[in-house]
């Protein structure tokens, strides 16, 4: 695959639908994205990877990365973005 490919996944349903960045052998998500992906909120999400930081289960410099995002109304923003190990972590819970 190459760098910062775009890929869709959905369910048979189609209730979940994920644009994933890749970026070399991972791939990076948002806590939104977990979110969804999870059906739970982003402050949990946000609680559950901070203890994985706190409790040295992830090195927070290897897997949070921050990737551009353009609003609505074209405004470019930075948006913390987790990579695999962080989401298996997300779903183990």
């Amino acid at each position: 695959m190459k760098k910062s490919e775009i890929i869709l996944f959905e369910t048979k349903d189609k209730e979940v639908t994920l644009s994933v960045p890749m970026d070399g052998d991972t791939v990076w998500l948002s806590q939104a994205q977990m979110a969804e992906l999870f059906n739970t909120t982003k402050q949990n999400v946000s609680l559950h990877a901070n203890n994985c930081f706190k409790e040295g289960e992830l090195d927070m410099k290897s897997v949070v990365k921050d990737f551009l995002t353009t609003a609505s109304e074209g405004k470019k923003y930075k948006t913390k973005h987790y990579n695999l190990d962080v989401i298996i972590s997300e779903a183990t819970v």
